[in-house]
């Protein structure tokens, strides 16, 4: 496998998650207090896929340095996302909207290094 079409892939497949957690961010601050689950859910199962497709190729083929920064940084949002999920989401309770902004930056650098990893 090569490394550049696995980044390239996880890149179009956080595009997407991302798109979801836009709707999701525009759906709080408009008032509500959480977004529809199946929502949420796509948007984690989507954005794990790419992590874990960035797992895999650093394990058996490797990952450039901005590419092995920028899963860091996707874990860190994953586990972010999964407190927001457990501890929010599923007890009815209203997302805290610093704990989404962190997540997202946090996301969002991730995505910029690994887009300039898989261009570059």
């Amino acid at each position: 496998m090569e490394p550049i079409l696995i980044m390239r892939t996880a890149v179009v497949l956080l595009a997407v998650a991302a798109a979801g957690g836009l709707a999701m961010a525009g759906i709080r601050f408009a008032g509500k207090p959480h977004p529809p689950t199946w929502m949420a859910m796509g948007h984690g199962f989507i954005a794990g896929a790419a992590v874990t497709l960035l797992v895999y190729a650093y394990f058996t083929v490797g990952l450039p340095a901005l590419a092995q920064f920028a899963l860091v940084l996707f874990v860190l949002a994953a586990i972010g996302g999964v407190v927001l999920n457990l501890n929010y989401h599923w007890k009815q309770l209203p997302l805290p909207k610093r704990l989404m902004i962190v997540h997202a930056l946090v996301a969002v650098i991730g995505f910029v290094l690994l887009l300039v990893a898989a261009w570059t």
